[in-house]
């Protein structure tokens, strides 16, 4: 039975050989693919963060896997989320069944109750948000937004105008 407390030196120069081995392939994945491997834009890219994580982590603490079985999932999850993109910026029809709109939760003050049900967003979520964007009354609110990476964006001001380019996009 392994030991929990204490590992033995060929399994910690395992480690520390799989981290160094893995990293390095994965800032080459990163240089090839470009920085929106990491950029949180849509759903998918935050789930392929995540399970560029868990391959990370497999492949680091788990004696079965390989670092050549790890790259090509790394590859494989990087490839996906390069096609992912591209036909969602390349036909509209993809975008709109793959991905959701951003969404108006508050407009020129007014909380838009429905769209936070729609959108299963509570009261004190957005309050939270309001709060956070150091806001200190609603009428300095033009329009909180839920985006579609599910970040919420708060415009304010206390002037009044609001360039509409701001909600391209954006579903009332």
């Amino acid at each position: 039975m392994e030991n929990w407390i204490i590992a033995s030196l060929p399994a910690i120069v395992k480690v520390v050989l799989s981290i160094v081995a893995i990293y390095i392939i994965m800032i080459l994945l990163i240089r090839i693919s470009g920085l929106r491997t990491f950029a949180k834009m849509s759903s998918i890219d935050f789930a392929s963060t995540i399970a560029i994580g868990s391959v990370l982590a497999a492949v680091v603490m788990n004696n079965n896997q390989s670092i050549f079985k790890g790259a090509t999932a790394l590859a494989g999850i990087v490839l996906f989320q390069k096609s992912f993109a591209y036909l969602v910026r390349k036909f509209s029809f993809f975008k709109n069944m793959a991905t959701n709109d951003p969404k108006l939760l508050m407009k020129d003050g007014v909380i838009l109750y429905e769209n936070l049900e729609q959108t299963n967003i509570g009261k004190g979520d957005l309050i939270a948000k309001l709060r956070e964007a150091n806001v200190l009354n609603f009428s300095e609110v033009h329009a909180v937004v839920l985006e579609s990476t599910g970040d919420m964006s708060v415009l304010h001001s206390s002037d009044k105008n609001l360039q509409s380019d701001l909600l391209y996009g954006v579903s009332e």
